[in-house]
């Protein structure tokens, strides 16, 4: 049944900050799955006695590629493979049955935020036994097996029915069907208060819940509508879709405009959110209000102690340093743990296994907790509600009342989409190179303090990363600039933009931010090296 399979290697196999991404019509090109697979099983070594879970996101070639993966796993020795009915599972529900049932680690097939179906991309997200991302140095070690692999195993045996729960086996390899969405509600469940959030419907309380045709669509109908009360039809777009029904599942202002419209609508629901194609980012929003992911990281953290899990305290919390400063003064205030960390879950991980972190989060619409190893956007979601439901209070009013006791940083995100990836790479090296002449510079008005790469030291390995580019002014105003690892062709150039302002909470960011745009394009010379002078996407 096993048959050992010539190939020759892929030059473009290298993961990102959350594994491998690539054009779905670049996947679907001989052996070149199966070259990857091979690559991660090579550098795993023994897989005797190992059990791996395995799911996705439902988008295309996500059935083929699973398949591929059983049938190779069974041919290198895996003992056990945990599966999510019908190839489903979101990222944090993976995460969570990896870390339930002690698993070596797990498989996602996903591309996350990006767009599916045949013209669309595709991905594998590779987890270890935390649950959470691999190390930069295991990632690599795979990517040179990637470029001598010569050959792979694989069964050779019909395809597995996955539409049916319970217990397979090929080739001596256990296989367990198991209910996607089951082990993940009782989770949320034990975190939160439901009778609380369920006295919030009742009561009339209204939600719009976006699953963007993709993967937390069954999670958020069994938890919003089944479970709390939400009136039926609360959860738009539940589907999961192998193209996303043409949506682009990325939680933002710009790609969530379905949801962004009705919220600012007259028939705005009283919440409204939406999650990503594999369910680990979230958007939040009020009748006609936004809440930046930056903002929210704050407000959850303020408000720790209304949900019953973390009653007792949490130890800290952490967030990537292109994220906005509001969550650091809320743990000064709380005095807890806070730690600033490169872009990539990853780096939570060191941090919430030695007890140093209990909340972290990303401006890229990311948040979590120490429940699992990955950022989770129902969990997200479920924190919003159950601090509604315990304040009475909307959105805006829990926002507002917030920057009224804090201050108010401005934010912005510029996405340059689509970039040569060598003239990317040049711009950032020139950039960085020129940031030392910076300092005590003055641009219409703003005094430049402090001008330098962002050098992460791991408090708990040791180890070093660099990532990204960040400007500070006197006034507690900032521009950072990185190079994005989640795209699947080209480089994005993003640069992120914050002012921070006490007493001025009420107007337009965009506004607000209008010289230290001009600022952060004069400095990298954005418009004269890419031809862009606006950004492609702005969150």
């Amino acid at each position: 049944m096993i048959k050992t399979v010539a190939t020759v290697p892929y030059s473009d196999q290298k993961m990102g900050t959350a594994g491998l991404r690539r054009k779905s019509k670049v996947v679907i090109q001989q052996n070149y799955i199966e070259n990857f697979m091979q690559s991660i099983f090579n550098v795993i070594g023994n897989l005797q006695g190992k059990t791996f879970v395995v799911g996705g996101d439902g988008r295309y070639y996500n059935d083929i590629a699973i398949q591929k993966i059983i049938k190779m796993s069974a041919a290198n020795g895996v003992s056990r493979l945990i599966i999510g009915q019908n190839g489903f599972l979101s990222t944090p529900a993976g995460s969570n049955i990896i870390l339930k049932n002690h698993a070596d680690g797990g498989f996602i097939l996903s591309a996350s935020h990006n767009p599916g179906g045949p013209e669309g991309d595709f991905g594998i997200k590779y987890s270890n036994h935390t649950g959470g991302q691999i190390p930069s140095s295991i990632s690599d070690d795979i990517y040179q097996q990637t470029l001598k692999i010569s050959e792979y195993k694989i069964c050779d045996c019909p395809d597995i029915d996955l539409s049916q729960i319970g217990h397979q086996e090929i080739y001596g390899m256990q296989i367990d069907i198991i209910d996607s969405v089951k082990d993940y509600v009782d989770m949320m469940q034990q975190i939160f208060d439901f009778s609380s959030i369920k006295q919030l419907f009742q009561k009339g309380f209204t939600m719009r819940f976006d699953a963007m045709n993709a993967v937390t669509g069954p999670y958020a109908v069994r938890i919003f509508e089944d479970i709390l009360g939400a009136p039926k039809g609360s959860v738009v777009n539940f589907k999961p879709l192998p193209d996303f029904g043409g949506l682009h599942p990325d939680p933002n202002m710009v790609y969530a405009k379905e949801l962004v419209n009705f919220m600012y609508s007259d028939n705005a629901a009283d919440f409204g959110a939406a999650n990503d194609g594999d369910g680990d980012r979230n958007m939040i929003l009020g009748k006609n209000f936004f809440v930046t992911p930056s903002d929210s990281l704050a407000i959850l953290t303020d408000n720790f102690n209304l949900i019953p899990a973390y009653q007792s305290g949490i130890y800290g919390v952490a967030k990537s340093a292109a994220t906005s400063t509001s969550v650091e003064r809320v743990a000064k205030a709380h005095n807890i743990g806070y730690y600033e960390v490169p872009t990539g879950w990853k780096y939570f991980v060191n941090l919430m296994d030695s007890n140093r972190i209990t909340f972290c989060g990303e401006e890229s619409f990311g948040t979590g907790s120490s429940h699992i190893r990955e950022k989770d956007g129902i969990w997200a979601v479920l924190f919003w509600l159950n601090i509604i439901a315990k304040t009475g209070k909307s959105v805006s009013q829990i926002t507002t009342e917030h920057w009224q006791k804090y201050g108010r940083s401005y934010y912005v995100r510029f996405d340059f989409e689509g970039i040569d990836t060598e003239l990317a790479d040049t711009l950032m090296l020139d950039l960085e190179n020129k940031l030392p002449s910076l300092s005590g510079k003055e641009f219409y008005g703003y005094t430049i303090s402090e001008a330098k790469p962002f050098i992460y030291i791991d408090p708990v390995d040791g180890s070093s990363t660099k990532n990204g580019l960040i400007i500070k002014f006197n006034d507690g105003s900032r521009i950072v600039y990185r190079l994005s690892g989640t795209g699947s062709s080209g480089a994005t150039i993003r640069i992120y933009i914050e002012r921070y302002s006490k007493t001025d909470i009420n107007q337009e960011p965009l506004k607000m931010l209008t010289e230290l745009f001009k600022i952060a394009m004069s400095i990298s010379e954005i418009p004269e090296r890419t031809g862009k002078h606006q950004a492609d996407v702005v969150t």
